[in-house]
């Protein structure tokens, strides 16, 4: 039973490092590369892309946070 119990427990923390890597994906890169290019379709202060940014940065390094903590749970 441990072994399925392990899985799971990979499994979730697999799906928690990926969710961390969208986050930067979309909050971090995409718009960093729409301000460098001038592609944005509304104008954006630097100082809210650094915000946002932050705010997205924070986010996916709490669920990778979370990602190896649930790891710890393997038996």
């Amino acid at each position: 039973m441990s072994l399925i119990h392990n899985e799971r427990v990979k499994l979730l923390a697999n799906a928690l490092d990926r969710a961390s890597t969208a986050c930067v994906a979309v909050g971090v890169v995409g718009p960093a590369a729409a301000f460098l290019y001038g592609m944005g379709t509304v104008p954006v202060s630097s100082l809210a892309l650094g915000i946002g940014s932050s705010v997205w940065l924070g986010a996916a390094v709490t669920l990778h946070c979370f990602a190896r903590r649930t790891l710890g749970g393997l038996k």
